[in-house]
């Protein structure tokens, strides 16, 4: 009973994760870029001259460890605040003790985990407050503070960027949970550090999903008089599924279709595969890359091959019809396509071009010839008047002037000797030669003969 009671009061009912958090920067691991020697958050914290500021970085990395070590070494008052459970009754109360407590000449610093959570509404309630100096703000966000925090507040806040833990880094943790007392150190556990490297090369920098993991293994370990045993066939079942880092509305979600675009565009197949699969895997709509790899289908191939416009659409359907995860196929069919057909983007220029002049320029006017006459008053009018039909003539081309007077000789579409555009590049000089005759020759007139 008293050794129950003694577990207990250490906590050694928690989660392993929760159990082993720093309590220190000596013992906390990672961040040296932010933390180590001479480095600015090191000195603010030691020097205690915390500002407000932001964490951001992936989970598991440390962002609210880091704010709690800073409540044990500032002198101010310290409220540890959750976006997800709080709203704007909540936050009026925290600032209205933190504006007594500013009266009286003491500092609150309020720490709010997944800040991003909080709308615009509860966001603008921390400004005055941030601005008075009545609070110290501390963020933590895993989503890009551009995006989700209000310019006006991040605009008084210090961003510091959290890296996710190197394999190195979670192994060092692994170790010390294995041998520290809050951990595993009295219960003789027997892993190898192969298994340790595979534990934290599953965690994908999380030291979080690294220390659950180390907790699954050894909780389902062989119990020997000797200590657990963790075989592989144990950490095989723990490592049965991959969490991937993916939010289908945040900025990974623009970083991932970035890379899978401009690794397609790089003539890269095997890059633009493995961007296709974190997507895949991590719950992305397979509709919205077919419809991405539509778009890219025009913008970065075009008329260098035409096919492959047909391709993409056709996977499109493809997802349509049979969905996830049979139709990874297909678009990884059409990735692989895209990437190594030849490159165009001079449809893409082209419209850029033509709407910039569209936007810029005065609305010119449609030339008469080629408007059209339904009506008796349209014709009276002129429209149509001078009109070539081409069809008309032997070679299917007139020298009738389609562009506004104001953009006569104006280019858009210039295109490259990529692929099958080339002979696109070679019927378009044909064109502008044949027109260039004919308007010589209409131009001599009875002259010429």
């Amino acid at each position: 009973m008293e050794q129950q009671t003694l577990l207990g009061q250490q906590g050694m009912d928690r989660p392993l994760a929760s159990r082993m958090r720093p309590r220190t920067l000596e013992e906390f691991v990672g961040q040296e870029h932010l933390l180590g020697e001479g480095k600015i958050l090191r000195q603010l914290i030691d020097q205690d001259r915390i500002s407000s500021m932001i964490f951001w970085g992936p989970p598991g990395v440390g962002k609210t460890t880091l704010a709690r070590i800073i409540a044990g070494r500032t002198h101010a008052n310290f409220i540890d605040f959750s976006a997800v459970t709080s709203g704007i009754k909540e936050i009026r109360e925290v600032m209205q003790r933190a504006e007594e407590n500013r009266r009286f000449g003491e500092r609150t610093i309020l720490f709010v985990d997944e800040i991003h959570r909080f709308n615009k509404a509860q966001q603008d309630a921390f400004l005055p407050f941030v601005e008075r100096g009545s609070i110290i703000l501390i963020g933590a966000t895993t989503e890009n503070p551009s995006f989700e925090i209000n310019s006006a507040l991040l605009s008084r806040c210090k961003v510091f960027v959290l890296q996710a833990l190197s394999p190195e880094d979670l192994q060092m943790l692994l170790r010390h949970a294995l041998t520290d007392p809050r951990g595993f150190g009295g219960e003789a556990v027997q892993i190898s550090a192969d298994m340790l490297a595979m534990i934290a090369n599953f965690a994908n920098g999380d030291a979080r999903t690294a220390l659950n993991t180390l907790e699954m293994a050894v909780l389902n370990g062989e119990r020997t008089s000797a200590g657990v045993v963790v075989g592989p066939e144990i950490l095989k079942q723990c490592l049965s599924k991959k969490s991937l880092l993916y939010d289908k509305n945040g900025e990974e979600h623009y970083n991932l279709i970035s890379a899978l675009h401009k690794s397609m565009r790089n003539s890269d197949p095997d890059a633009a595969i493995y961007w296709l699969a974190r997507m895949l895997e991590g719950g992305e709509d397979p509709l919205y890359i077919a419809r991405r790899l539509i778009r890219f289908a025009s913008e970065d191939v075009g008329m260098a091959d035409s096919r492959a416009i047909e391709i993409a659409t056709a996977v499109y359907q493809a997802c349509h019809f049979i969905g996830m995860p049979e139709c990874s196929v297909h678009l990884t069919h059409a990735v692989t396509y895209l990437s190594l057909a030849p490159k165009s983007n001079a449809l893409y220029v082209a419209y850029e071009t033509a709407k910039r002049d569209a936007l810029e320029m005065l609305d010119e006017p449609v030339p008469l010839q080629i408007r059209n006459a339904p009506t008796r008053l349209m014709k009276d009018l002129h429209y149509g008047e001078g009109y070539q039909y081409a069809h008309d003539t032997e070679d299917k081309l007139t020298t009738m002037q389609c562009l506004p007077d104001a953009l006569q000789g104006r280019k858009y579409y210039i295109p490259t000797a990529q692929g099958s555009e080339v002979r696109v590049q070679e019927r378009l000089r044909q064109i502008e030669q044949w027109r260039a005759q004919k308007r010589r020759e209409e131009q001599e007139g009875p002259q010429g003969k």
